[in-house]
């Protein structure tokens, strides 16, 4: 099934959360290495190039991602959740999405602070549209490592959840995002 149904998540979303998660985490350690690359190491320009690029893609997906909750809204909370679950799984991730939007917003405000555009692996670049804020390289810089931080944090407690739903409340929460249950 492609689409999300009342009870199940549908191929499309689950394929899109495993690969934001994936994304995500691989972007995060990423980021974490090259930000101590010196201008003598071979990789200092290469990594960040890589770093911009799949972030680039991934503002492509996070979009097609909201377009796609409309389309194909997430199945209804499990029977026998509590009212706290649900909202705190609501509020979860509505922080994570706004949370991706702003850091793929800060990480195009660093890259694009000296007026150039992003170079996507060669393929076709995206262009500055927003440049001439004072300090605007270092202060998007600092939002974007600062609320990469938050968003690694949330993501381990979204995954401590979800194993906690699976092995200790006994549901099916993992096993619906998994598309077996």
């Amino acid at each position: 099934m492609i689409l999300n149904t009342t009870k199940h998540f549908g191929l499309v979303s689950i394929f899109l959360h495993w690969l934001m998660a994936a994304v995500v985490i691989g972007l995060f350690a990423l980021g974490w290495y090259m930000v101590d690359l010196t201008y003598y190491d071979s990789l200092y320009n290469t990594l960040p190039f890589i770093h911009k690029s799949i972030g680039i893609l991934v503002a492509g997906v996070f979009l097609f991602r909201i377009v796609w909750i409309r389309v194909s809204p997430a199945p209804g909370p499990l029977q026998g959740s509590s009212r706290f679950g649900i909202i705190a799984s609501r509020l979860m991730h509505a922080v994570l999405y706004i949370l991706i939007a702003l850091i793929i917003l800060s990480g195009y405000l660093i890259s694009t602070a000296d007026g150039s555009g992003i170079d996507v692996f060669n393929l076709f670049a995206v262009p500055a549209m927003i440049t001439g804020i004072p300090q605007q390289e270092d202060i998007a810089g600092l939002i974007h490592e600062y609320l990469a931080y938050i968003l690694i944090g949330l993501v381990l407690v979204h995954a401590a959840a979800a194993l906690k739903h699976h092995f200790i409340d006994r549901d099916n929460s993992l096993r619906r995002m998994l598309g077996i249950g």
